[in-house]
């Protein structure tokens, strides 16, 4: 465990399984108090106690990050249970895939309510912390599908605008000390690819096969992949870069 963040406290929402738990873990690793939400607060348990059984501190945070009032009262919770949060991963995501003339707009707003709306809420709420703390650190998941994925026009649009909104974020919070990134992941193996390959009708070891075909480091990413790009951002030493997309996929993006 590293010391540079000690006595700071983490958010991270979407963080019972995948690539949150992957970040949350980590950044306990480099000494933040890690708040885990997810849409069931029991579901974060088993992270919060590996965080514990590695010496550090962790608490479990139901909440529906598309859910204003909800979203106000986990993040005073965090604050007075763990301490004020000034570092924050706006990771919460779902899927609602479906060609353009197929989508529902049901599982168009779904997804938007989710990684947009949540991912707003979630910065006005928490950026109060980081102001008055004159520090803080915003990192956006975004997602290669941001470029266009077919299947995903939701998803796709949802992915794009974080980028945007991250940008904005770094403009008007840079002056408070507080800088805000994205990452843009590339196939991650997760629950989220393994339904992708489902609703494709591929399984999922022939889908992973055809990706790292595509891929020029010759694999798959993986949630540590993501948390030590996350864990970059959060750190001291990268003060000086804000308002970035970071494409983590195994090779170039644009």
């Amino acid at each position: 465990m590293t010391t540079e963040n000690t006595g700071r406290t983490a958010i991270v929402t979407g963080a019972a399984r995948g690539i949150g738990a992957g970040i949350a873990t980590r950044l306990a690793a480099d000494g933040l108090a890690v708040a885990v939400l997810d849409l069931d607060e029991a579901a974060c348990t088993t992270v919060v106690e590996k965080i514990e059984a590695d010496g550090g501190r962790g608490l479990a945070v139901g909440v529906d990050v598309a859910d204003e009032v909800a979203v106000t009262a986990a993040v005073e919770r965090v604050a007075d249970e763990l301490g004020e949060p000034t570092v924050l991963v706006n990771n919460a995501g779902i899927i609602r895939d479906n060609l353009l003339f197929k989508m529902s707009v049901e599982d168009w707003d779904a997804v938007m309510g989710v990684h947009l709306r949540g991912s707003f809420l979630m910065s006005r709420a928490v950026q109060a912390y980081m102001t008055k703390a004159g520090w803080g650190r915003i990192v956006n998941l975004s997602s290669t599908s941001a470029l266009g994925n077919r299947g995903q026009a939701n998803y796709a649009a949802a992915k794009a605008g974080l980028q945007g909104f991250t940008k904005t974020l770094a403009l008007e919070l840079g002056r408070f000390g507080v800088t805000a990134n994205a990452i843009a992941p590339g196939f991650i193996e997760t629950e989220m690819t393994k339904a992708t390959a489902a609703r494709v009708g591929v399984p999922f070891d022939d889908f992973k096969d055809a990706a790292v075909k595509e891929i020029p480091v010759g694999r798959v990413g993986l949630p540590a992949d993501i948390a030590h790009a996350v864990s970059f951002f959060a750190s001291e030493g990268a003060g000086f870069v804000s308002g970035q997309v970071l494409y983590v996929a195994g090779g170039p993006k644009a």
